[in-house]
Formats: structure tokens, sequence, C-alpha cells
């Protein structure tokens, strides 16, 4: 009874042919592939995808906050040279006078 059961794949290939097996067999495999990468795959890239997101938005903040430093910075090392040039042409404009 247990022989008669089993699934004899000679037996398959000669009643139905090579090819129609093989394509029951290739189409097993894509449906498995598809269920795997649905249930496995497909949570992790999203998971992925969300954390690259929330990166990028704070590689900008702090690209944002750069710039505004170095603006600041950029008006500071100014100021502290028309200061400077104020200093020196105001004591020249004292002594010559």
């Amino acid at each position: 009874m247990e022989a008669a059961e089993q699934l004899d794949i000679g037996a398959l290939i000669s009643q139905y042919g090579f090819p129609i097996i093989a394509a029951i067999g290739l189409g097993y495999f894509i449906y498995y592939i598809w269920q795997w990468v649905t249930t496995e795959v497909d949570p992790v890239v999203h998971e992925s995808h969300m954390t690259l997101i929330a990166l990028i938005d704070r590689i900008r903040m702090l690209d944002n906050d750069l710039i505004r430093l170095n603006a600041k910075l950029d008006m500071v090392i100014q100021q502290q040279k028309d200061e400077e040039a104020k200093s020196k042409d105001g004591g020249r404009s004292r002594s010559s006078k």
C-alpha cells in the first residue's frame, strides 16, 4: 500500500512527459521563492528603507546646521576684521589730526 501511495517520479515522467513535469516543478519553485520573498525579504527591505529615509533626513539637518554655523562664523570673522581695520584707521586718523 505504501508503494502505491508514494510519488513515483519515473511513472509521472513516463505518463506526462518530462517537459510537463519540469514545468510543474519550476512553477512550484517560483511559487516557493515568491512566498519567501514576500514573507521574509519584503519586511526587512521596508524596515531598511525607513531607516535609510531617517538617516537621510538627519544628514540634511546636519548639513543645514553646518551651513548656518559656517555663515555665522564668516560673519564673526568679517566683523573682527572690520573692527581691526577701524581701530587701525582710527588710530592713524587721530594721530594725523
